[in-house]
């Protein structure tokens, strides 16, 4: 277990457009604003498409992590995360969770991380800015390569 008390600086109401690409709307608010890392405690989403990890298919390793990923259409979709700063780009690594309901299949549920997704009519979400410490995502050999948040200087 690892933990860190967070200096937070500001939060902002977020809003996106109807067609936006989520990743890069998500991208370009954060370098308009100087925000290098935070989290989102939240955001409601329409989306006409989506990528989230999962698989139908039997796994040859059920305690390796899953790298496929499934598309989804015409969701309805609750989620949160966390942004970690890129130090080797300047820009960021965000890690979203999110519940998916298939609004013409019942709202059938799906809940993974998110991958990709365009909006469908909108997005609104709350971002809050983290002023330390770093924030930075490297991959661990260790665990398949998978990259964990960490606390304090990054890693070089």
């Amino acid at each position: 277990m690892r933990a860190h008390e967070l200096t937070v600086g500001r939060t902002f109401g977020v809003t996106f457009d109807h067609g936006d690409d989520y990743m890069s709307a998500l991208a370009d608010f954060c370098r308009e604003n100087g925000v290098r890392q935070g989290y989102i405690p939240m955001f409601l989403a329409g989306f006409a498409e989506a990528e989230i990890v999962g698989t139908c298919e039997k796994l040859a390793n059920p305690d390796a992590p899953v790298w496929s990923k499934v598309h989804l259409t015409n969701a309805e979709a609750f989620g949160c995360g966390t942004i970690a700063a890129d130090t080797e780009t300047g820009g960021i690594l965000p890690h979203i969770h999110t519940t998916l309901g298939l609004k013409e299949r019942s709202a059938i549920g799906h809940t993974s991380h998110l991958l990709s997704a365009k909006v469908q009519f909108l997005t609104e979400m709350l971002v809050v800015e983290v002023l330390s410490p770093v924030m930075t995502r490297p991959r661990m050999p260790e665990l398949y390569d998978v990259p964990l948040l960490t606390f304090g200087k990054p890693t070089a």
